[in-house]
């Protein structure tokens, strides 16, 4: 830190930056952002952007976005799909409640099934918000299914 009293960039800047993974995703929801404010999207539009940013996905991630995306309209139909930092995610009264993100986004091992705190999960003093998908089995599908209609109650 420089001692004239104006503030310099640290030395080790790497621990205070985003990577580029993070900054196209703030980039995505700014864009989002925009067309809401701007009275640009409807809920047809939302859901058509969320099957879009699926069927641009890289596989296997595609395969498991479609049939996530099949679980949780099922479950739940009432949801509202739309992206959300050009993830597809599904909200609940305008509030985003549960989202999938892509393995393929933030160079991850495996797509993961998130929930926000709006989500009714709560079970005692610890529970789990972020759900690893391996691989989608029937049994998968029907926790995914429960676990959407408990966030969502």
């Amino acid at each position: 830190m420089a001692t004239s009293g104006k503030t310099t960039r640290r030395e080790d800047a790497s621990a205070d930056t985003f990577t580029a993974e993070e900054r196209a995703a703030m980039k995505e929801r700014a864009q989002e952002l925009k067309a809401v404010k701007g009275g640009k999207k409807s809920k047809v539009d939302d859901t058509q952007s969320v099957l879009d940013k699926i069927a641009d996905l890289p596989e296997p991630d595609r395969a498991t976005a479609q049939r996530v995306h099949e679980v949780i309209m099922a479950a739940v139909p009432e949801l509202a799909p739309r992206l959300w930092y050009g993830m597809p995610s599904y909200a609940k009264d305008g509030k985003v409640l549960v989202f999938f993100q892509d393995a393929a986004k933030f160079k991850a091992r495996y797509a993961t099934l998130g929930f926000q705190e709006n989500a009714a999960l709560d079970e005692g003093d610890m529970w789990p918000t972020s759900f690893a998908i391996v691989k989608l089995t029937q049994a998968v599908e029907k926790q995914i299914a429960e676990l959407v209609k408990q966030a969502a109650s």
